[in-house]
């Protein structure tokens, strides 16, 4: 029998699944689900998708938090994505400050490539859901399709995709109208890249 790979559903964490604070989540006591967020990703669960989250998590580069809180944090979260019906497969993180010249920190899609060679991804059929420009710029580095939502970031980040050659992006209110857009197959076709 041939080997296959699975699609998955990449999520930005802040912005998408948790509300974004312009001083970052430092604690669980920060971490607040955004509206329909838990359900969204319940829909997903009964889904043939592997569902990884894939975030930029500068403040521990920067000395904000230690990598334990930020542990601490991404356990809660699953925790509280699994007690909604929801689940998780994996969580990449970058932990590296904006100018420490990784190959993680989007806009690199670093974390996406290790993700798919880590779990067997077929990247040209998966989706990323963000909330940021960076976040799209790493999908279609790393040859997935890229979707951007409102929430966190996103009002703001939805007025630079024209301009940076990304109109073809769809962007949605939330996780949830996203989720539904994929599930109902109503997600429009990617637009073929010529770069």
């Amino acid at each position: 029998m041939p080997f296959t790979r699975s699609p998955a559903i990449f999520l930005d964490r802040d912005g998408v699944i948790l509300e974004n604070r312009e001083d970052y989540i430092k604690s669980v006591a920060e971490a607040v689900f955004a509206p329909r967020a838990l359900e969204a990703l319940a829909r997903l669960a009964a889904t043939r998708y592997r569902i990884v989250i894939a975030t930029n998590q500068s403040l521990i580069g920067r000395g904000i938090i230690p990598v334990a809180a930020a542990r601490a944090i991404n356990h809660w979260v699953l925790s509280e994505i699994g007690r909604a019906g929801g689940r998780i497969d994996a969580v990449y993180i970058c932990p590296h400050a904006p100018d420490a010249g990784c190959t993680c920190r989007k806009p690199k899609p670093g974390m996406l490539l290790d993700a798919a060679a880590d779990l067997a991804l077929d990247l040209t059929n998966s989706i990323f859901i963000g909330d940021a420009l960076t976040d799209v710029q790493a999908a279609e580095a790393a040859g997935v399709r890229a979707v951007l939502v409102r929430t966190g970031r996103g009002w703001e980040q939805a007025q630079l995709l024209s301009a940076n050659g990304f109109a073809h992006v769809p962007v949605y209110d939330d996780l949830m109208a996203a989720v539904e857009a994929i599930l109902d197959g109503k997600l429009p076709h990617a637009k073929a890249q010529s770069r």
